[in-house]
């Protein structure tokens, strides 16, 4: 899960807003990985803790200087912790708030991963989150750099990407803004 980010469209670290039950946005998005992923990797920035924000301490934790200068960076340096520790054939990458994708559609969307595919959910045509990316494209995520996230691997890459549509406006409804963070918090 990428939470490394500085949340400037927000004004505010939005990790830690408070939801209705109490949760915060960052442990709300980690609930659904957690129930059904082996592992669980963190891309945190430099100077945090999960401790201090209230997370399992089971969560491993990936820190890297550069992850400030953009979602390329926490991409880069998630993916070359994993093809140094980990031995699954998939990722899926997860954003920090986004806590509303429903159980049945990330079942699905591991039902269609694979070590050779990246598979991206949609809604209604819309491209979301989680992407699946398969461990053959780890090496590339681990190049990237800058704000542009996975966009060059998901290009170079496109006659093994999988969209598969869900009936889940969840993988679309992320917190960028205080209106999005209203609408969520009123649901």
């Amino acid at each position: 899960m990428l939470a490394a980010g500085y949340s400037r469209r927000f004004g505010g670290d939005k990790r830690r807003l408070t939801l209705s039950d109490g949760r915060s946005l960052l442990a709300a998005s980690l609930e659904l990985p957690c129930s059904m992923l082996e592992e669980i990797w963190l891309v945190l920035r430099p100077d945090e803790s999960i401790a201090e924000l209230g997370l399992p301490a089971s969560i491993k934790l990936v820190q890297h200087p550069l992850t400030a200068q953009g979602m390329g960076h926490s991409l880069a340096a998630g993916a070359e912790r994993l093809l140094a520790e980990s031995n699954a054939d998939a990722v899926a990458i997860f954003l920090a708030d986004m806590p509303s994708i429903h159980r049945d559609s990330l079942e699905t969307l591991i039902a269609h991963s694979s070590a050779n595919t990246i598979v991206l959910p949609s809604y209604q045509g819309e491209r979301g989150h989680p992407v699946l990316f398969g461990r053959d494209f780890w090496p590339q995520l681990a190049t990237l750099s800058g704000d542009a996230g996975a966009k060059p691997v998901l290009q170079q890459n496109a006659e093994v990407v999988h969209i598969v549509e869900l009936d889940d406006p969840g993988v679309l409804q992320d917190v960028d803004t205080q209106e999005d963070w209203q609408c969520l918090n009123t649901r």
